[in-house]
């Protein structure tokens, strides 16, 4: 391997060392938090608006903080042996890193606007790693559609947060959580609610937003394991619970949530065994696991919100694990098909190990994490305070149809005879196996010591979500409960669903088959609508017609002038012919004999010149009136712009055009002309008539000089008062140079013969 190859390599090892080094400062911080402290880091941003920089660190973000972190690791290493040497490393670890401090940042903001501004951060950085191989036109698709979609969803949830800052009066999340009481009694509550949702739900892909995520497996392996497993789609996750304490308990919270979190669930544990791309298989479980989450959340008693936090830890460490060794079994043999490997366990013991680990804690066997969490989980579904059997059957039966898949996903690609015509495969690199088999060892772990997980890490999340009670009892045996029961139900039935797998798999294909709607389908006609709308209109107003253009701005200008006019009641009042200078009644009239000359002659010459007369009498008048400034500013821009006129009427076919050259069109044209400058020459009058309001003005006499520095009150509100308009003039202005400097570039290289690449 070259140096520069090696050096590629090395990118990857040597940027796990941020995530490494943020999980070490999250862990020397976890005694604080299992002591139910809350440490809190401030300064000032926006405080006109209320807005800081505010980051909390308490029981809930901690618990994510280390999972965020810790998975952060773990991929970057495991990216360098699945990449290797490739020319966008540097590209790749940068924008994952990116995303791994955005959603650091999300679930540390104290403040509902920088919360925001983090989740926006993530959807940016998630768009560009779904879309990290760019080349691929399924890529780019399944980036576009988590941008649309999320994005969606994020705007309006930025909409709910606007609406929460005005009833409570605060975006502080911190002040906002002892006044829960006031925004569920406002009668904007609905309001907040659905905005608040639509962001949860759209991120966390629950139904009927669950299209994207299956979709989203486009992306490189480490990718899908960061973001589709434990970081990014349990935003939402964090999100719903986060606002628990202030948005739970009307009745709309607990059914809404509970009903589509069970439609996710059971949509996502039925649709994993149609397919036979184990990412994709891995993608419909990760629905499941985000539809129970959401169902928890919408309980409002301990037990239900301790199994979703339970159930959060232990779908990271299994699924993270197990879209690790699907990534590995790719990488060494070119496929991620159920049916075309077997057997693979004698060649690669270390992958096996690790997806064995993961499996089975996914399945919920005794002395797994997974067992622990599935018994708090059926505690939970027994404790709910809506429909608690109903909620118990999904629970029992998704769980149930897990336990197939998890055998199908370890027993397929690891037990039985390789089939004939396999690639000769060998263990993946240690860099590789590392990762997952320290993931599924940890839920061994933490199946052995779950007194230990719930002391330090989900009690006290617990507790920020408002609930104090005894201390959790966590153990891997507490006697013969239901519980237990459905538990043991779970495993026997999973085993016949293996088993029994073909059937369900045929069944559930020819349904599929003949669904007439599906979430994708909806979201293609939703944009095919959407291009429909923007090409009707567009195609009515923006045909290539310059001369449309213009009659279609002005027309609007002179309706819109007429309405304003007659809304505002009196007309004008008329104070006869002014009595004017006999210079500027000359000027006048060379006004408007140059202004006569632009539209009836015929000849370029004589119209442009006349054009440069009027822009030259008009900077005359500014002189007369003693604005030498801005006299001097329109002498300049009108000399540039009868320059520029100038070379592009030379380019032009002649001003009597087939298009606006028929008498009938110039009549419009005229009378649509005289309108305008009646429009606006009423506007005037109005607009100068005493009483004059001098509000403005006189704001800006008092201001310009206290708060700009400034005497020139012309050039205070440009360059001061209207400083990001001007900027934003500027750089609309240079964009434009810009573009037409690549464009003449491109040309030149055209007609030169030479092959030119933007």
């Amino acid at each position: 391997m070259s140096a520069s190859r090696s050096a590629k390599v090395r990118w990857h090892y040597l940027a796990a060392l941020l995530p490494a080094g943020l999980f070490a400062l999250l862990a020397v911080s976890l005694p604080a938090t299992a002591a139910h402290q809350v440490l809190r880091w401030e300064i000032d941003w926006v405080p006109a608006l209320g807005v800081d920089l505010a980051l909390r660190l308490d029981g809930l973000s901690m618990l994510f903080g280390l999972v965020i972190t810790a998975a952060g690791a773990i991929i970057s290493v495991y990216s360098g042996a699945y990449l290797g040497p490739h020319r966008y490393a540097g590209r790749y670890q940068v924008l994952l890193q990116s995303f791994m401090l955005a959603m650091l940042g999300l679930v540390m903001a104290d403040n509902l606007i920088l919360l925001f501004v983090f989740w926006e951060l993530t959807t940016f950085t998630s768009f560009l790693l779904i879309g990290f191989t760019h080349d691929q036109s399924e890529a780019r698709e399944s980036a576009r559609q988590a941008l649309f979609v999320t994005g969606a969803g994020g705007l309006a949830m930025l909409a709910g947060f606007v609406l929460i800052g005005r009833v409570a009066g605060t975006y502080s999340l911190t002040e906002l959580l002892s006044r829960g009481d006031i925004l569920r009694q406002t009668p904007l509550y609905p309001a907040i609610f659905i905005l608040v949702l639509a962001g949860a739900f759209t991120k966390s892909a629950q139904f009927p937003f669950h299209f994207w995520l299956p979709n989203a497996m486009t992306a490189p392996t480490p990718i899908s394991a960061f973001l589709h497993s434990a970081t990014m789609v349990k935003a939402g996750i964090y999100l719903l619970a986060r606002l628990h304490p202030v948005l739970s308990g009307p009745p709309a919270w607990t059914i809404t949530l509970t009903s589509f979190g069970a439609l996710t669930a059971l949509t996502g544990a039925l649709l994993a065994f149609g397919q036979t791309d184990m990412k994709r298989i891995l993608a419909y479980t990760t629905l499941m696991a985000l539809g129970m989450l959401t169902l928890f959340l919408g309980g409002t008693h301990t037990a239900a919100l301790v199994a979703a936090l339970t159930f959060f830890l232990v779908h990271a460490l299994y699924k993270s694990a197990l879209f690790l060794v699907v990534g590995i079994l790719d990488h060494e043999t070119g496929t991620r098909r159920l049916d075309a490997v077997r057997g693979l366990a004698r060649a690669m013991p270390g992958t096996a190990a690790a997806a064995a680990a993961a499996a089975m804690s996914m399945a919920g066997f005794p002395l797994f994490f997974g067992f622990i969490g599935k018994e708090i989980m059926y505690d939970g579904a027994l404790s709910m305070d809506f429909m608690p059997g109903s909620v118990t059957l999904v629970a029992v039966s998704a769980n149930t149809l897990m336990t197939a898949v998890a055998g199908i996903l370890l027993v397929r690609p690891f037990l039985g005879k390789p089939p004939q015509g396999q690639v000769p495969v060998h263990e993946a690199a240690a860099a590789l196996f590392a990762g997952p088999l320290l993931l599924g060892g940890t839920g061994i772990l933490f199946g052995i010591i779950p007194w230990w997980v719930a002391r330090w890490l989900v009690q006290p999340a617990v507790h920020a979500l408002g609930h104090d009670g005894p201390p959790l009892a966590a153990h891997l045996f507490h006697g013969w409960n239901m519980p237990l029961l459905l538990s043991i139900v779970t495993l026997s039935v999973g085993v016949l669903c293996y088993v029994g797998r073909s059937v369900i798999t045929r069944f559930l294909r020819r349904w599929l088959a003949a669904c007439p709607l599906t979430g994708d389908a909806v979201y293609q006609g939703a944009l095919q609508g959407v291009q429909w709308s923007g090409r009707l209109p567009t195609g009515l107003l923006q045909n290539g017609s310059l001369h449309r253009y213009l009659f279609i701005v002005m027309a609007t200008f002179v309706g819109l002038g007429i309405w304003r006019l007659a809304a505002g009641g009196q007309p004008p009042i008329w104070g006869g012919i002014p009595s004017l200078a006999y210079r500027e009644w000359l000027l006048v009239g060379l006004e408007a004999v140059a202004v006569a000359a632009v539209v009836v002659t015929q000849k370029r010459l004589v119209a442009i010149s006349s054009l440069g007369v009027v822009g030259a009498g008009l900077a005359l008048i500014f002189l007369m009136f003693g604005a030498p400034d801005v006299a001097l500013t329109q002498l300049l821009v009108e000399t540039l712009t009868v320059i520029i006129v100038a070379v592009v009427l030379l380019r032009l076919p002649d001003l009597q055009s087939r298009e606006c050259g028929d008498r009938p069109v110039r009549i419009v044209d005229g009378l649509l002309a005289l309108a305008a400058g009646t429009v606006v020459a009423v506007m005037l009058l109005n607009a100068t008539t005493p009483p004059l309001d001098r509000d403005v003005t006189a704001y800006y006499e008092q201001y310009s000089l206290l708060a700009a520095h400034g005497r020139n009150i012309v050039n205070v509100i440009l360059v001061d008062f209207r400083a990001l308009d001007t900027l934003g003039e500027i750089t609309v202005v240079a964009l434009a140079g810009l573009a037409a400097f690549a464009l003449i570039r491109r040309e030149r290289h055209r007609k030169g013969g030479q092959k030119w690449e933007p």
